[in-house]
């Protein structure tokens, strides 16, 4: 009876054993926001420009917020949110036609959708530019089939390999309010996978969320700087949009013509002297 009663206690340690080490709680799991879905809600209809140039007055006002989520839980709450913000921020600082930065929180969003909303939050903030970031991100989690196996005093242990992939995407897309048009977007994404067992699963599950939005956002603000090239060419040679200048502005050009006619007025006084 006793080695029975042994017998009977090791299976029962080994399979709750087995059965707390396979937990594998949301195998996938999903959150994003919607730029589209926001700023065009169901029934809502876009509308064109096709003869409005959008007029983008110099130095401009530009503000940065997140797209809310509909996820009820996710590692990017407010104060994660705003570090990496300021990422997107120090980028748009770099350049002298930009006069001022507002990092908004996303709550001031969630009063309502679509542009009419983002056009109270612009004027709220003093803002003419806004560059709205979306996410996606997906972590998926499946046991292996190869899982290793220990001998301990009370029996046989399993352990139960995961293989964790974390695929993050996060898009930054600049608007100008007024005219309601989307000046530049720039991307980014990042991907890892590793493996863990069973019990460490829980407990880096957002870990490796919030860095897989980390390193989303560095490629983001690397492929911004690009993006923000690209746009200057296109409005000097595509003329996409209108500039002008706020008063007491003179923008970069004003410098330059200055320093040609320097050039210019110390080259005659070099001839005339001859």
């Amino acid at each position: 009876m006793t080695i029975r009663l042994v017998i009977l206690i090791s299976i029962s340690l080994f399979l709750t054993g087995c059965s707390v080490l396979g937990y594998n709680p949301d195998r996938e799991k999903t959150t994003s926001s919607s730029l589209v879905d926001y700023l065009y809600p169901e029934g809502t209809v876009r509308i064109t420009h096709e003869d409005d140039v959008p007029v983008i007055k110099l130095p401009v006002n530009v503000g940065i917020v997140f797209v809310p989520s509909n996820n009820w839980r996710t590692v990017l709450d407010e104060k994660t949110q705003m570090i990496l913000l300021r990422k997107v921020k120090s980028r748009f600082e770099e350049h002298s036609y930009v006069n001022r930065i507002a990092i908004i929180p996303s709550i001031y969003l969630k009063q309502g959708k679509g542009f009419t909303t983002l056009n109270q939050v612009a004027r709220m903030h003093d803002v003419e530019v806004m560059a709205l970031v979306s996410y996606d991100q997906l972590l998926r989690n499946y046991e292996k089939e190869a899982s290793l196996l220990y001998w301990t005093i009370v029996g046989m242990y399993l352990v139960q390999g995961n293989e964790n992939t974390t695929r993050t995407f996060v898009d930054t897309a600049v608007f100008d309010v007024h005219s309601q048009t989307l000046l530049f977007r720039a991307p980014g994404a990042s991907q890892s996978r590793d493996r863990t067992t069973a019990i460490e699963l829980r407990e880096i599950s957002d870990q490796k969320a919030l860095d897989g939005f980390e390193n989303a956002f560095t490629n983001m603000t690397s492929n911004l700087e690009t993006e923000l090239e690209h746009f200057t060419k296109r409005v000097r040679e595509e003329k996409v949009i209108k500039i002008e200048h706020k008063p007491g502005y003179s923008g970069g050009s004003l410098h330059w013509y200055l320093l040609c006619g320097l050039f210019l007025l110390c080259i005659n006084q070099r001839y005339s002297l001859k």
